[in-house]
């Protein structure tokens, strides 16, 4: 069947639907939240339901970019290939590659299904709308939405505090900044990139009061050119640290050659910035993978909301550069045991956002609050919309 290619081992030679990736319209995500949709982390009460697989159970995978050698796609499928290691012949795969976040996402996702995959991931948060109208049509099927935060009965939700990664991150960039101007590239302002950009202005700041974050917004995940473009623009206001929320290696290649700071996002970017990287925050996706599909395989699988984070390893700061000062990464291992333990939040205290109003005198900011942050806070510059 076109675009789709059954993938029993490691091997994949995903084929490309004929349009490109398109950005996701900031006016649906506060269509959802002005409704009241349940955020990533909430707990619905479902009803129980057993999704029994014969083996070899087909599983299909979605991704709204190329599979490159880095970036937000890469870690998925870094995800898959780790699954297939672990369950080898109980799986087979199916992989879509390139698949916009508009109707064509929806009839990529049916044709899985039609063809017999009864595990469905689906990676981007733009798909929401796609898969929850396909769950409806395909109760036997199990559906789970990457950076989702709706739930039905056979449609479930995973995700990762990336602002805790974020939050690490910051602490490099602060300790490291000259300009005391840090660079930022993110796609486009709905919470979860809001949260980060929040989490890293406030750990930049904790080391360096002085530091502020300019944000260049691209509308597209994925967009080397205009990444690449964004990342120059926030050198020539005097970044010397950056750092994206994208999904491409642009912004590690620029900073590269232009011989500013980076910190890599979703992969470790070393590869492009052999002498710039800092560190990186890392996404690994392959345990969540692994224990889906056991349980589809098991009968046991149950909707609900995952939310990953340092604690259990769905995100890190890796590939640490020797640069970075031995007291400051003592400082970050702390941050990073006090966040995995609970005694560390990167929104605890007071916070003030970037207009001067405060959001919070004390205590730490709730689930809710931070799945429907939209301010930026003390320290950005520029506003939480594109």
């Amino acid at each position: 069947m076109k675009n789709l290619v059954s993938v029993p081992t490691g091997h994949q030679e995903p084929l490309r639907p004929p349009s490109a990736p398109e950005s996701y319209r900031r006016r649906r995500v506060l269509t959802w939240l002005a409704a009241g949709v349940p955020a990533v982390g909430a707990t619905l009460a479902l009803p129980r339901r057993a999704w029994a697989a014969a083996e070899p159970l087909s599983i299909g995978f979605v991704y709204m970019s190329p599979i490159t050698d880095a970036g937000w796609t890469r870690q998925h499928e870094d995800g898959r290939l780790a699954m297939v290691r672990a369950l080898g012949s109980r799986v087979t795969t199916r992989v879509v590659e390139n698949v916009p976040e508009n109707a064509d996402a929806e009839r990529v996702i049916r044709d899985l299904a039609r063809q017999g995959c009864k595990l469905i991931f689906t990676t981007s948060f733009g798909y929401m709308d796609a898969v929850m109208r396909v769950a409806r049509e395909f109760p036997d099927v199990v559906f789970d939405q990457a950076s989702g935060y709706r739930l039905a009965r056979n449609l479930g939700a995973y995700n990762i505090r990336f602002y805790e990664g974020r939050y690490l991150a910051g602490l490099v960039a602060g300790g490291m900044t000259r300009s005391n101007v840090l660079g930022y590239v993110a796609a486009l302002p709905i919470p979860e990139v809001i949260q980060g950009i929040n989490a890293y202005t406030l750990a930049a700041r904790s080391i360096n009061p002085k530091v502020e974050v300019r944000v260049v917004w691209t509308q597209n995940w994925f967009d080397p050119p205009r990444e690449r473009d964004a990342a120059q623009a926030v050198l020539r206001q005097g970044a010397d640290v950056l750092t994206n929320h994208s999904g491409s290696s642009a912004v590690a290649q620029a900073a590269e050659a232009a011989g500013a700071w980076m910190l890599g996002y979703t992969s470790d970017m070393s590869k492009y910035a052999p002498t710039r990287q800092l560190g990186a925050v890392v996404h690994r996706w392959g345990d969540h993978y692994i224990q889906a599909a056991r349980e589809v395989l098991a009968g046991t699988w149950t909707s609900r909301s995952i939310m990953g984070g340092l604690k259990d390893g769905m995100i890190a700061l890796e590939a640490l550069s020797p640069t970075v000062p031995q007291a400051l990464q003592h400082q970050i291992e702390r941050a990073r045991q006090g966040i995995a333990a609970g005694t560390l939040h990167p929104f605890a205290g007071r916070l003030v956002d970037n207009r001067g109003a405060v959001r919070q005198q004390s205590g730490v900011l709730s689930d809710r609050d931070i799945d429907h942050m939209d301010w930026f806070v003390e320290g950005v510059v520029g506003k939480a919309v594109a």
